[in-house]
């Protein structure tokens, strides 16, 4: 058998750490997580990180070894990603696991990224300067004449991301989504997409408690220890994003869209992560290499 990349991903909540696992026994293999937050270290309630069983089963690799103090890309994650993945082919491993639901990620690993542009600073103070004064509707409607496709399948709750997606769109007269290389750089390995699905109510229930799950086990506590690193990208990222909001709240500090109590900010959490979930989804089912796979 030739070299092999497995990836496991699907949208979150739908089981992919478990058959990772599950695969990764079956090939001896580590994990490789694709995960673009569970790489913090600083993030571990809120980004659902395998818990101590599962990470004991199989060796992973990339799971809260970064800072959210450090910039980190999915340029970065492509060069460390491939360089891993040669030396364990090189160790005398013929099949490899990988396993997250970033697909920004997993298309760095399969086909490569250009080069997307350093940031303007003139041009991004005058869009932060329209978060703040218009809101992000104002910058979604932005991106959906700008780039319909990166509308349609990036995290539009997500202030940053929308913002460097505008941003880009601004600076070089080119959708975002075509920083995605269309043809892609060869591997020299095979690469198969295990894309996991599940009947969409069932998925949501899923979420739904799984947000319910992260609550009772800390995860306003640990939001609230990460306060004074909010600002860093990685912070925002829905489950923290809510929860500093309704903290200003508390603190009397106005916010239009800021949930009034803890109970509002859960159901803020549950409905932010069905849409990302949908997100990721949509995601995939633009790519006709994909196996699909119902859990």
């Amino acid at each position: 058998m030739g070299r092999r990349l497995l990836i496991v991903t699907g949208p979150t909540a739908v089981g992919k750490s478990a058959y990772a696992i599950s695969l990764a026994l079956e090939y001896s293999s580590p994990v490789i997580s694709c995960d673009s937050r569970q790489i913090y270290r600083e993030m571990t309630i809120g980004t659902a990180v395998p818990s101590a069983s599962q990470l004991s089963a199989v060796k992973h690799y990339f799971i809260q070894d970064h800072s959210v103090r450090s910039l980190y890309t999915a340029g970065m994650y492509e060069i460390e990603a491939l360089e891993l993945i040669e030396t364990l082919f090189s160790q005398g491993h013929d099949t490899l696991v990988m396993c997250g639901g970033s697909g920004f990620y997993i298309d760095a690993v399969c086909s490569g990224l250009e080069d997307v542009p350093d940031a303007d600073p003139s041009l991004r103070e005058s869009l932060k300067e329209r978060l703040r004064t218009e809101g992000i509707e104002s910058l979604r409607m932005d991106l959906s004449r700008l780039d319909p496709e990166a509308y349609s399948t990036i995290d539009l709750a997500n202030p940053a991301r929308v913002l460097r997606a505008v941003e880009v769109c601004m600076l070089t007269g080119r959708p975002f989504s075509s920083f995605k290389m269309k043809e892609g750089r060869k591997r020299p390995f095979e690469i198969e997409k295990l894309c996991l699905t599940m009947p969409r109510e069932t998925l949501y229930e899923r979420i739904d408690s799984r947000v319910i799950a992260m609550m009772d086990a800390g995860l306003e506590e640990e939001a609230r220890g990460l306060l004074p690193l909010r600002d860093y990208t990685a912070l925002q990222t829905v489950g923290y994003r809510e929860l500093f909001s309704y903290f200003d709240y508390m603190e009397g500090k106005e916010a239009p869209s800021a949930p009034r109590s803890l109970d509002e900010a859960v159901s803020m959490i549950q409905t932010n992560t069905r849409r990302y979930a949908k997100k990721q989804l949509s995601w995939w089912r633009r790519d006709p290499s994909v196996k699909w796979i119902e859990v």
